[in-house]
């Protein structure tokens, strides 16, 4: 079986929000190999804004599972850490999104890859950039860090 290069965004704003962080992280192997982990940064929320600022970080990683048993692993994994499904873009103690998943485009129920939004996103860019700043985004045939040169980054600050 072939390692898949993947792209993960991680993401807390209820309980400990770092400790929600490195709890996830620890529970990924040995289903998600962690190659390299960004900082840590604070972001006022999105979508949502009545709740309180999340933690975000992005992992870049390998895995032998396909694309849809990785989502399925990661929606069981956040479950098993204490999530309790909301309302979109509402509170939540761990989020797990899969950024890229090798070159891959996928457009399918449940499952669009690369991520249908992370090019608007700052807080998803600035520590993608970190782990994976010339990754080119297979639909839009640009690197992470053009991308991110093109989104506002004044609400997304480095972690203490």
């Amino acid at each position: 079986m072939q390692s898949h290069v993947i792209y993960l965004a991680l993401g807390s704003n209820l309980g400990e929000r770092e400790a929600n962080l490195r709890a996830a992280i620890c529970a990924l192997p040995p289903q998600v190999q962690v190659e390299a982990e960004s900082h840590i940064y604070e972001t006022a929320p999105w979508g949502f804004h009545e709740q309180p600022a999340f933690l975000n970080m992005a992992l870049r990683a390998r895995t032998m599972l396909s694309p849809g048993d990785l989502l399925t692993f990661l929606k069981q994994l956040e479950a098993a850490l204490g999530r309790v499904p909301t309302f979109r873009n509402g509170p939540r103690l761990i989020d797990i999104d899969i950024l890229f998943y090798d070159d891959l485009v996928l457009d399918t129920p449940p499952l669009v890859l690369p991520h249908p939004r992370l090019h608007e996103r700052a807080f998803v860019l600035v520590p993608l950039a970190e782990v994976g700043a010339g990754v080119i985004h297979p639909r839009l045939g640009r690197t992470v860090d053009a991308l991110l040169a093109e989104v506002e980054t004044d609400g997304v600050a480095l972690f203490a």
